[in-house]
């Protein structure tokens, strides 16, 4: 009870923020090959979280990066636009990251 009592007094000598001084910042959307690349060096199937509306799949295989692609969520459903290989030394195989058009 003491610490809430603490906080609650802290917050209130804080000034509030005014308009000017807030930071909006700008989300760039990173390449397939940039996504691949990052997949490769983590290991893990990650999306980007900023597409446009654009679709994108993910795919890892240990054989090959067209495997990967194969592999790769929505693969033949839609043209693809954009594609990224990339070889993980960690999960010992390729991640392919595919963006497809709207």
């Amino acid at each position: 009870m003491r610490f809430l009592v603490c906080a609650l007094g802290l917050f209130m000598f804080v000034p509030a923020a005014r308009a000017e001084n807030v930071v909006v910042t700008t989300t760039t959307v990173v390449s397939a090959q940039d996504q691949a690349e990052a997949c490769a060096r983590t290991g893990r199937l990650t999306h980007c979280r900023v597409l446009h509306g654009r679709r994108e799949g993910i795919g890892f295989s240990p054989v090959s990066p067209i495997q990967a692609e194969k592999s790769a969520c929505f693969y033949g459903r839609y043209r693809i636009v954009e594609r990224g290989y990339a070889w993980s030394p960690i999960r010992r195989g390729w991640f392919a990251v595919i963006r497809y058009a709207d």
